[in-house]
């Protein structure tokens, strides 16, 4: 009973005293920002501060925040912060800052800031004026003489590439064909030579010969234009040329070209090519050739239509780049009317070869 007394009389001693301390102005939580030494405002520490919406603080100026770390501050809205002048503001980390929304963000002064592009300086070189207005045949630079620096595309090139020169065996007898184009020229525009034949017994049997003006239209394409002529089987015959070459995708090498004949006939040659290296010199070479006319002339062993088909490969060993020995198979058959003219002449429609021949250029 006496200790319950004590400690009665105990609590009411203590509490005018405690009511005092709680009005000091610097306990508790009634700390004012003059009361605090500037230096601990400067080097607060937000690293930690998280899920706070300045979405509506505006106007604020943070020139001289100096030290503060953002680096975590992460799901702050800053959508709408308007005004405020981040021109001076030093040493803050925003390494880390992620889920910040910056999507309406006005007002800002990004200074001095440049973009690239515009007008060229008055004072600017015109780039076409690569040699200052010098030339090869005037100017301080110019050799005495014939003009001797030429680009690459102002030489002439030239060269011959046999195809074809091989003995064929069909079973009944032997025929020797060629097959072979020259040219010469430029990179765009050249004058291109094609010839073909067979010989048999000694004897041209037939034969056929273009001369073309080749032009360039792409880095794979060239399209020739020129005449051809026919000899052999029947009258001879001439042909204005109109085609294109090439080299399409996948590197099939192709050739098609439209002839205008005499009394308005027409006809079409389509042929194709792929080298397939087994070897670095060793290559397949599958080939087909596919002709077409546009009436007939039983003169000449032209029927109406699809005419002739001729399909085959050849395999070649390189002894160099320049000169290959080669053996093959081929299949030939004539096809539509041009193969009813030459049932009634009373000869097959169908025929298998062997082939063995070279191929070179220089």
């Amino acid at each position: 009973m006496k200790s319950g007394w004590n400690n009665t009389l105990l609590a009411l001693a203590v509490l005018p005293a405690a009511s005092a301390w709680a009005q000091e102005p610097h306990a508790g939580h009634g700390t004012t920002a003059a009361d605090v030494p500037q230096h601990q405002t400067s080097q607060a520490d937000h690293g930690q501060m998280q899920g706070m919406d300045h979405g509506q603080m505006q106007g604020m100026d943070h020139g001289q925040m100096q030290g503060m770390d953002h680096g975590q501050m992460q799901g702050m809205d800053h959508g709408q912060m308007q005004g405020m002048d981040h021109s001076q503001m030093q040493g803050m980390d925003h390494g880390q800052m992620q889920g910040m929304d910056h999507g309406q963000m006005q007002g800002m002064d990004h200074g001095d800031m440049q973009m690239q592009g515009g007008s060229a300086p008055t004072d600017a070189r015109d780039p076409h004026a690569y040699s200052g207005g010098f030339t090869l045949d005037e100017g301080p630079y110019a050799l005495p003489g014939p003009r001797q620096l030429r680009l690459a595309d102002e030489h002439l090139f030239g060269g011959v590439l046999v195809d074809r020169l091989e003995r064929v065996d069909a079973g009944e007898g032997h025929a020797w064909v060629y097959d072979t184009r020259a040219w010469v020229g430029r990179d765009y525009d050249r004058a291109v030579l094609k010839a073909e034949g067979d010989l048999i017994g000694g004897r041209l049997e037939e034969a056929s010969t273009e001369l073309l003006w080749s032009h360039a239209v792409s880095s794979f394409w060239n399209t020739e234009l020129g005449v051809r002529y026919d000899t052999g089987h029947g009258p001879d015959q001439g042909w204005l040329a109109l085609g294109i070459s090439g080299l399409a995708p996948y590197w099939f090498e192709v050739d098609a070209t439209a002839y205008l004949g005499e009394q308005g006939q027409t006809a079409l040659a389509l042929e194709a090519e792929y080298e397939l290296l087994l070897t670095q010199r060793l290559v397949l070479q599958p080939r087909a050739e596919l002709s077409a006319y546009g009436k007939d002339d039983a003169e000449r062993g032209q029927g109406k239509g699809l005419s002739e088909l001729v399909a085959g490969a050849r395999l070649r060993y390189e002894l160099s780049r320049q000169f290959a020995p080669y053996v093959g198979w081929e299949w030939a058959a004539t096809l539509g009317n041009t193969a009813d003219m030459v049932r009634a002449e009373g000869e097959s429609t169908q025929e298998t070869r062997w082939v063995a021949g070279v191929r070179f250029w220089f």
